[in-house]
């Protein structure tokens, strides 16, 4: 779908200087931007404690829930510590397999985070402090977004979150990212703490990420390893099997000396929303 046919629910277009500078002044002003993100839409805002609460409200959230954390491609590995890597975990290795996926599209990744992540952006995990990075992957035009939004706020990172309700406060599942800029702006556009920055063309999105499906993204973790494969290499753990298959992430990590486990609750991928007749 082109932006000409949802200019009526449109804020601004993600392909736009003007669009995107005005859209990184209203972050940096405490607003949060659902923004094209890969294939779908996510929500990055301000990493202070009370923008963070805030969202987490209007999402359904606990107030308290750790958010995730985006940036620009250059600045992922200064989110993490890599001196806490797990033992037998060569960084170099690691850091190849990040690019290489970021490269593909919208990925997680977490592990140790650096000193410098934002409180609200971190959370312990017997007792290790760590972070997850969400981030679009170099295809997706929100860069210029994201990199706008960082020299408007003067830090190095933004909170990120996908674009839907939680309802966990009311008992209810989560509902799937929007891959549709209708369905969002009917969801959050009523809200004056969110403006819309879409693509230009979904399509042409979802065509730039064939590997991708329209989901919240899958998340590799390489906080611990997961045992070792037959021939003796450190097995990754899939945290959340989303946007970017499995197998697809298996043959990669392969590519570059790892193993691949999914962790329980990641055995079955995300389902994407549906919508209705358009």
């Amino acid at each position: 779908m082109s932006v000409q046919q949802v200019t009526a629910v449109r804020t601004w277009v993600l392909d736009d200087p003007e669009d995107v500078r005005a859209a990184a002044a209203a972050l940096a002003e405490g607003r949060a931007v659902a923004h094209g993100f890969g294939n779908i839409y996510a929500l990055a805002f301000r990493p202070g404690r009370d923008t963070v609460e805030r969202v987490n409200r209007l999402k359904g959230r606990p107030a308290e829930q750790t958010a995730s954390l985006v940036t620009v491609p250059e600045r992922i590995p200064s989110a993490f510590d890599w001196t806490r890597l797990p033992d037998g975990v060569p960084r170099e290795q690691v850091r190849s397999l990040m690019d290489e996926l970021v490269g593909l599209g919208p990925i997680g990744l977490r592990g140790p985070a650096a000193d410098r992540v934002p409180g609200a952006l971190a959370r312990d995990d017997d007792g290790v402090r760590t972070v997850q990075v969400i981030v679009p992957g170099t295809r997706c035009p929100s860069h210029a977004f994201l990199g706008a939004a960082l020299a408007r706020t003067g830090g190095d990172f933004l909170a990120v979150t996908s674009a839907n309700r939680s309802h966990h406060l009311t008992g209810r599942e989560q509902e799937p990212a929007h891959w549709r800029a209708e369905g969002l702006a009917e969801e959050f556009g009523g809200e004056s703490g969110v403006r819309v920055l879409a693509h230009a063309d979904e399509e042409a999105a979802r065509r730039r990420h064939p590997f991708h499906r329209t989901t919240s993204v899958s998340v590799l973790s390489f906080l611990r390893v997961a045992g070792r494969t037959r021939s003796g290499l450190p097995v990754l753990v899939l945290e959340r099997h989303g946007s970017l298959s499995a197998d697809h992430i298996r043959a990669v990590a392969a590519n570059h000396g790892f193993g691949l486990a999914p962790a329980p609750h990641a055995t079955v991928p995300l389902v994407p929303r549906a919508y209705g007749p358009a």
